[in-house]
C-alpha cells in the first residue's frame, strides 16, 4: 500500500474508534500499519489444510 492508502486507513480507524492522531504521530503510526499489514498478508498466504486444528489452550 502507498502512503494515501495507508492515511486513509489511519484516517478510517482513528474516525470509527473515536482516536485523535495528532500530525507528528501519523508517520509513526504508518510505518507501524505497514509492517503490520505485511505480516498479516505473510500469515494469510500460509498453504494450510482445513484439517489443521489450532493448538490447545490450557488455563490454570
Amino acid at each position: 500500500m502507498d502512503d494515501t492508502e495507508l492515511d486513509a486507513l489511519i484516517d478510517i480507524g482513528a474516525r470509527i474508534y473515536g482516536i485523535d492522531v495528532k500530525p507528528e504521530w501519523r508517520a509513526a503510526v504508518r510505518m507501524h500499519l505497514g509492517i503490520s499489514l505485511t505480516h498479516a498478508a505473510t500469515v494469510l498466504s500460509a498453504d494450510i489444510d482445513d484439517h489443521v486444528d489450532p493448538a490447545p489452550v490450557f488455563l490454570a
